[in-house]
């Protein structure tokens, strides 16, 4: 799996879902660089279980989003069609209704793989001449929040049956804006409104000794 803090987020161009129901063909990050951070989340499946959780949850959490100036973007391995039929559907039917931010198609399991979350790998069998697949042929719970720049720098992967924290991912978006404005690092657990510190032996000494 790859780590890709500090490097340029992997970039594509693909069909999606946006607004809750209109189809892009050619939708792409680059779009955000010098304008927005973006959180790019990957899930599953749609029509699943723990999936709606997350992306209703994400859309629950927009408006704090949108005042950070943050784009949030999903990302599965179904298709624009597939991703159009779950936000077409009912919360009580097990649909998505109401989501407005972007889902990306990942039908090939490109963008995924290049970002180091596909659930499994494929690999050659030369006796029978064919390409096979194993593992889950879907992406882990990854989460990268990238920067205006488009350089990743959080990130976090979870297995398929732990949902991720919304709140924590905001907390991240905070934190990464707060050292970007003031150059003060953020300690564990840190939320806005605490102290930070200088991004030195003598500002974690003086941070400590506060504590």
């Amino acid at each position: 799996m790859s780590v890709l803090v500090g490097k340029k987020a992997p970039e594509f161009v693909s069909a999606a879902v946006v607004n809750g129901g209109e189809f892009v063909t050619d939708f792409s990050l680059n779009q955000f660089i010098g304008k927005k951070e973006v959180v790019f989340f990957f899930y599953p499946l749609d029509f699943t279980f723990v999936c709606p959780t997350e992306i209703l949850a994400f859309q629950e959490k927009m408006e704090e989003f949108d005042k950070r100036n943050v784009a949030v973007v999903g990302c599965s391995v179904d298709s624009e069609h597939t991703h159009w039929a779950w936000l077409n559907t009912e919360l009580k039917d097990g649909g998505i209704k109401g989501v407005k931010y972007p889902l990306v198609a990942d039908l090939s399991k490109t963008i995924a793989t290049n970002f180091g979350v596909l659930a499994g790998e494929y690999d050659y069998d030369e006796e029978k001449d064919e390409e096979l697949f194993s593992g889950a042929a879907v992406a882990y719970r990854g989460l990268f929040l990238i920067d205006k720049e488009g350089v990743v720098r959080h990130q976090v992967v979870n297995d398929l049956p732990l949902g991720r924290s919304i709140d924590e991912a905001i907390r991240m978006v905070d934190a990464l804006q707060y050292f970007e404005k003031h150059g003060e690092v953020c300690p564990a657990n840190w939320k806005p409104g605490e102290e930070a510190m200088e991004g030195s032996h003598e500002g974690v000494a003086e941070y400590l000794s506060k504590k």
